[in-house]
């Protein structure tokens, strides 16, 4: 138990609102939380008669405590979300949710371009729709508006260099706005107009618009826009019965919940005016008996008060859970927001049934998640068998990927218990070697990851299995007989895994020593099934890794030779023509208007890049 002396400390605390962090004695936050009253919340920890057993685990490692008292309980949640996204405590309910969210852009130009953006938003360059909740939704989203409303999706650098139609206007899926006399501003904008009546959920004037233009165009005999005009409308309607629409044109966010045997799940349904905008999972980390409130509460404050500065906080929050800090929670999203939130526990009508939606598939994804832990468990006892090991707490794989010697990547992947640790994936370039060497590659990549004394326990594997045969074998034997480190046990199980013949699954070669008989399994063994799972994620990690810089070097070699150019230029050239390509099609001109690029070098650029 741990010798903090509470009585004493807790004597300091006030009766005010703030948060409080507690440390371990390595000085590390374990755990950061807010309260109203300062001194009741701390008490509470040392309750002998009220404590959880996350909580007895919680007091048991507490070295210090410190608070931080706030002017209110509002202030209490902001900071304490600050501190959490920066020191990701070990007790609290942690949300991984980094990555920005994708927006339909509509560029404000003469002749507005639409595309799929992810980045940081200035209204006041462009018009932006969204946040969508994933990739897929936009990317469905702009193939429907670029099927109906013929606006232009080419880059600025070869729209302002055309001099005749591409493509995409002979599809008529762009009006051709590059070239003169094809289309009026007028009927260019008015397309514009009718995306973003469309992104805006107002179908319904689109509908009237076109259905008057249509009968203008009848009456004036001009039967062909007529019946492009139809065509479109015949579109629209479409993708309206396929949209599911609510009243009330809503703005809200619908938080299914389910936590069973310690998966917790939140599915979240978009609705933006009125109109379904897709959805999302999303797996909280919760420590053992953590309350379910708790968990429902620091999604809240982690998802919208520490997430993606893009992220729109609806006027409407429905949740399957009644929370008892409701009106706090209420008072700071409603500020962050710049409007009044509600937290809606009880919800009627049409917003019960998305709730219900929303429960059902959380309760869904989280039985998914519990047959796919099983069938890992099976996996890992299997391979435990197998190898005769007691226990498996971490694997780590590598793989060696070149293009006819060049550009060698070794991937190093990590698996524990719960699966990959996607985490701490890494690539390394190896460099130094003779073309095509994957046993110096070995050496190189295994020396660079474990020649190092202060390497911690949690990160000395169990089992290495190495991507090849014998000949790979005996090279990480050799690497390993000859680390410097004092490591507290042996070395790692080492395992080569041979590719079966014409490189198919289920017929691999296990060694465990550079001289000995290969080992097989049955190729259904749940064992070989999860030897495969990390192999195939350790090749695809280099492959993908080697391809990124292939495809790099190849475009900063075509400028690389040219004199004058040095790594800042060859930078602000790609960023200002977005590839390439584009530079390839660029005038003499266009090329000197780019910042630290004169006429000359410009002249020069050109003449070599068409050579």
């Amino acid at each position: 138990m741990s010798q903090f002396d509470s009585k004493t400390f807790l004597k300091t605390v006030p009766h005010k609102p703030g948060i409080y962090q507690m440390f371990n004695d390595k000085e590390t936050i374990i755990y950061v939380g807010k309260a109203k009253d300062l001194n009741k919340r701390l008490k509470s920890y040392f309750n002998s008669s009220k404590k959880t057993v996350k909580t007895e685990r919680l007091v048991s490692h507490i070295a210090q405590i410190k608070f931080t008292i706030t002017r209110t309980e509002t202030e209490a949640l902001l900071l304490e979300q600050t501190y959490i996204k920066k020191y990701q405590p070990h007790y609290n309910v942690l949300l991984k949710d980094d990555k920005s969210y994708p927006f339909i852009k509509l560029s404000k130009e003469r002749h507005p371009q639409l595309s799929l953006y992810r980045g940081t938003i200035n209204r006041k360059e462009d018009e932006f729709f969204g946040p969508y909740p994933n990739s897929y939704g936009a990317k469905q989203i702009l193939g429907l508006l670029q099927k109906t409303f013929p606006i232009r999706q080419c880059t600025n650098t070869t729209y302002q260099n055309r001099t005749r139609p591409c493509l995409q206007y002979q599809i008529k899926r762009c009006l051709g706005p590059c070239v003169a006399g094809l289309v009026s501003d007028e009927d260019y904008q008015e397309q514009v107009n009718y995306v973003r009546h469309f992104l805006s959920g107002r179908s319904d004037l689109i509908v009237e618009a076109i259905t008057a233009d249509m009968k203008k165009a009848s009456e004036d005999l001009n039967f062909e826009k007529a019946a492009a005009l139809r065509d479109q409308l015949t579109l629209i309607k479409q993708i309206n019965e396929k949209q599911v629409i609510y009243n009330n044109n809503d703005n809200l966010d619908v938080l299914g919940f389910h936590y069973e045997l310690g998966i917790a799940c939140i599915y979240v349904l978009f609705i933006r005016n009125g109109q379904t905008f897709g959805h999302r999972s999303y797996y909280p980390k919760v420590p053992s008996n953590t309350e379910l409130e708790e968990v429902i509460e620091t999604f809240l404050g982690q998802f919208y008060l520490q997430g993606n500065q893009n992220r729109q906080i609806p006027r409407k929050i429905l949740l399957n859970f009644s929370l008892s800090s409701k009106l706090p929670m209420e008072e700071t999203l409603s500020m962050v927001a710049g409007h009044q939130v509600k937290l809606v526990d009880e919800p009627k009508g049409d917003n019960l049934k998305l709730l219900n939606i929303a429960t059902m598939n959380a309760q869904t994804e989280v039985k998914n998640r519990l047959i796919e832990k099983s069938t890992l468990k099976q996996r890992y006892d299997a391979l435990k068998a197998f190898l005769g090991i007691d226990e498996i707490n971490r694997m780590e794989c590598f793989d060696i990927s070149h293009f006819m010697g060049k550009n060698t990547i070794a991937s190093c992947v990590v698996f524990d218990k719960t699966g990959p640790v996607r985490s701490e994936f890494r690539r390394y370039n190896i460099n130094n070697i003779t073309a095509g060497d994957d046993y110096a590659a070995m050496e190189q990549v295994l020396t660079r990851r474990y020649n190092k004394k202060d390497l911690p326990a949690d990160k000395i594997p169990d089992v290495i299995f190495i991507d090849g045969g014998k000949g790979q074998l005996n090279q990480a034997i050799q690497v390993f007989e000859n680390l410097e480190v004092n490591w507290d046990k042996s070395h790692p199980l080492l395992i080569g895994v041979a590719k079966g013949s014409e490189r198919k699954e289920g017929l691999e070669t296990l060694f465990f020593e550079a001289h000995g008989h290969g080992h097989y399994l049955d190729d259904h063994s749940p064992a070989l099934l999860l030897i495969q799972q990390i192999r195939n994620a350790s090749h695809d990690h280099a492959i993908t890794g080697q391809r990124k810089k292939g495809v790099k070097q190849l475009t900063d070699s075509a400028l690389e030779h040219i004199e004058g150019i040095g790594p800042k230029k060859r930078q602000a050239l790609l960023k200002h023509f977005g590839g390439l390509r584009e530079l390839k099609n660029a005038s003499i001109d266009e090329i000197a208007q780019v910042q630290g690029i004169s006429n000359l070098l410009a002249e020069k650029i050109y003449l070599n890049l068409r050579q």
